[in-house]
């Protein structure tokens, strides 16, 4: 690939990502409840995986052969919803029923929804459906792949380790997993609730191929996901350094809208400067 397609690539995703803050906003500000924080933090992992890695197609949601995402914190369900919507497996009109009754977005995943792999939500049990994925897929022979982001407050629950553990004992190179480190859960900074330092090197404890990425820079995500393909029988892990509420200036770093909906003012001035940004961007030199 030469330096202009590499550009235009990661170019392409940067305009996913803002889309999909746009529609976060939008769909969490419907309802009036949502995640916004920790949905934003995670934009750029999802935005990558659905946009340049995974094989899935929309037309055929249940292809036995492809790749599997797991969104372990459930919690942030518009980012899936947003990449959903974005791939085409719904509309924009059902991508705003989000939380309505009816609707098949609820505020946590569901298997009933186009796209969505794993019901999650109930923290810590989304790595362990990931490894049970990998380890069928495995063990059929199939070319996919699972791909999950599990939230650093999430590495609280015993159940992680537990499948921590499981995953290098089986082999599974077919497995890749994004921790979302943006620092902050609901009670409050990760490290004073419960200190998981030093992160990455309990990871590579248990067996696992291990990294310390820029969360939000599409270029180390792509190079992290290319080396784990090349990692026959090791999962790989990926401590991703992020920021709650990345890409609005305001909400950037908050604790604030972790668990809340944009007010009409803040939302109109959210939307107002990722706009500002598309514009800045798509401007002639």
């Amino acid at each position: 690939m030469s330096a202009t397609q590499h550009s235009d690539r990661l170019a392409a995703l940067a305009r996913r990502a803002r889309r999909m803050r746009q529609h976060i906003i939008r769909m969490t500000s419907a309802a009036g409840s949502g995640h916004p924080g920790p949905a934003f933090s995670s934009v750029e992992i999802v935005a990558a995986l659905y946009f340049d890695e995974m094989r899935v197609d929309p037309q055929r949601p249940d292809w036995p052969d492809r790749d599997r995402f797991v969104l372990s914190k459930g919690h942030a369900a518009p980012v899936l919803y947003a990449a959903l919507h974005e791939a085409g497996f719904f509309s924009e009109q059902t991508m705003l029923t989000l939380r309505q009754v009816g609707s098949p977005l609820q505020g946590h995943p569901h298997v009933k929804t186009p796209g969505v792999d794993a019901t999650s939500g109930s923290l810590g049990i989304g790595l362990s459906q990931a490894l049970g994925m990998a380890l069928g897929l495995k063990m059929r022979g199939s070319r996919g792949r699972v791909y999950a982001v599990i939230g650093d407050g999430e590495c609280d629950e015993g159940q992680i380790w537990e499948a921590a553990l499981a995953a290098p004992h089986f082999r599974l190179g077919n497995l890749a997993v994004f921790i979302d480190h943006n620092h902050y859960q609901f009670d409050g900074p990760v490290c004073e609730v419960m200190n998981l330092a030093p992160l990455a090197d309990k990871w590579r404890a248990f067996g696992w191929r291990v990294e310390e990425i820029n969360g939000h820079d599409f270029a180390e995500i792509l190079a992290f996901l290319e080396r784990a393909r090349a990692s026959r029988e090791q999962p790989s892990l990926a401590v991703a350094h992020t920021v709650k509420g990345y890409g609005v200036s305001f909400m950037a770093g908050s604790q604030e809208y972790h668990a809340r909906a944009l007010t009409p003012e803040e939302a109109e001035r959210a939307l107002a400067e990722l706009a500002a940004a598309e514009a800045r961007w798509d401007a002639p030199p």
